[in-house]
């Protein structure tokens, strides 16, 4: 992975976890909190759960070990984004190769070069918003379109 690799990235988990929750937060609150049975209980729920995903991560890379302060979503959710773009923008192709040590959130010790984490907070904010997709789906609703070549096209229209 190169650094281009990483911002661009970067820049599409945040694209279109941003134009999911959008679709959510359109809806009744009453939908946006219905529980489901699929993934974390309901549709806001697995946003949240992207959310706090980022947010561990972001912690562990970037801020190492700085929690930013608890906020409503709608707040922190595009300051987290930003911290990630900014702190993206300076990166090296050198910088990807660092290793992060951490432990997990059940206790154990690890070390894991950047670009993996990248790959890996990208990959799970994908996975989720498959199902935010889904859940958007089974509420009658068209969801908009998040796939990568989606935004391909639109960030090569600019």
């Amino acid at each position: 992975m190169t650094a281009d690799e990483a911002r661009l990235h970067i820049s599409y988990s945040g694209w279109a976890s941003r134009r999911l929750f959008d679709a959510a937060l359109a809806l009744p609150e009453e939908e946006q909190h219905r529980e489901v049975g699929v993934s974390h209980k309901s549709l806001l729920g697995t946003l949240e759960h992207i959310f706090w995903g980022d947010r561990v991560w972001f912690v562990r890379t970037v801020a190492l070990g700085v929690k930013p302060p608890d906020e409503p979503l709608t707040v922190a959710w595009p300051k987290l984004q930003k911290g990630w773009e900014d702190w993206a923008a300076a990166l090296t192709d050198q910088d990807l190769l660092r290793v992060i040590d951490y432990k997990s959130l059940n206790g154990d010790e690890h070390h894991t070069p950047v670009w993996q984490i990248v790959m890996h907070v990208v990959n799970h904010a994908t996975l989720h918003r498959g199902q935010v997709v889904s859940l958007l789906r089974q509420l009658g609703i068209a969801p908009p379109q998040t796939d990568l070549i989606t935004y391909y096209r639109v960030i090569k229209a600019k």
